[in-house]
């Protein structure tokens, strides 16, 4: 399944569906944090107008989602 061009706000929207919150920001990176059992769970998303497809696929995976489940939620 092939990963679509995404912004920076879109990835945020789509995970924030998947329960992260942003916590802070450094510079134009925004990190977003999900409480999970035992701890939390972090993502760093840079807010730039396209995400590489590289880095989408480490947030994705960094995420704990699958592709599909990710897709899903955009």
């Amino acid at each position: 399944m092939k990963l679509p061009r995404l912004s920076g706000p879109e990835v945020i929207k789509a995970l924030s569906k998947a329960g992260f919150k942003a916590a802070r920001q450094r510079g134009s990176h925004i990190i977003l944090v999900k409480e999970i059992e035992g701890g939390r769970k972090a993502v760093v998303v840079p807010n730039h107008k396209e995400i590489d497809k590289g880095t989408l696929l480490e947030i994705i995976r960094q995420s704990g989602l699958t592709r599909t489940e990710f897709l899903g939620l955009l």
